[in-house]
């Protein structure tokens, strides 16, 4: 059994239960580096591992690139 998300515009099947920190991993993206928005709202680092994801939710995720 999966849930649809969609994620920065695209769809994507995850396991029921995931927080948004949990996708993070699964994305293999460093919390410390990312802002996420869920369902148009800007969540804060601390919040991510309490935001469970269900069906339908929508998230844009920015990946923060360092370098010069």
């Amino acid at each position: 059994m999966s849930i649809r998300l969609v994620v920065n515009g695209e769809d994507r099947q995850v396991s029921p239960s995931l927080s948004v920190a949990d996708l993070l991993v699964e994305l293999d993206l460093q919390i410390a580096r990312v802002a996420v928005e869920h369902n148009r709202r800007v969540l804060k680092r601390h919040e991510f591992p309490r935001v469970i994801l269900a069906d339908g939710d929508r998230l844009e995720i920015v990946h923060f690139v360092g370098g010069g």
